[in-house]
């Protein structure tokens, strides 16, 4: 694979699968959802009602989604990954490969935190879902 393969991809499809990992997470972490265990096994607290963080801490995740979909269009790509069940084992390969194993590895060591694992297995089981997704619409939408 070179880098060639960026003149290739549907950046439609990108945008889209970046937009849909970053929505995924608005969900995921909300308070009705996984927030409150998140956080609580994080040591964290979540902002009173009706108080906001700066939308600054948005830029990071954003950033996040929109590489982790240029990187999954290009394995898409390279790979030939073209329906709807390539794209799943491309979410489950990239999501356990990388994601879950990175995200256990950290969690493992972040002793400061109330409940490493729990917190670790609330953030891979997000990765998961949105690496599916993500590598769902670039392998489908080429």
């Amino acid at each position: 694979m070179t880098f060639d393969v960026l003149s290739d991809l549907n950046w439609l499809a990108v945008l889209v699968a970046a937009i849909a990992y970053f929505a995924i997470g608005a969900i995921w972490y909300a308070p009705p959802l996984f927030g409150k265990a998140w956080a609580a096994a994080g040591g964290m607290e979540i902002p009173e009602a009706g108080t906001r963080p700066s939308p600054a801490i948005y830029l990071t995740p954003l950033v996040g989604s929109v590489l982790s979909a240029i990187a999954l269009g290009m394995l898409a790509k390279a790979t030939g990954t073209d329906t709807f069940q390539r794209g799943i084992v491309l979410g489950l390969v990239v999501a356990i490969g990388f994601a879950v194993s990175i995200t256990f590895v950290t969690a493992q060591f972040e002793s400061q935190k109330p409940k490493p694992m729990v917190w670790g297995a609330i953030t891979a089981g997000y990765h998961v879902v949105g690496n599916l997704v993500a590598a769902i619409v670039v392998a489908t939408w080429q």
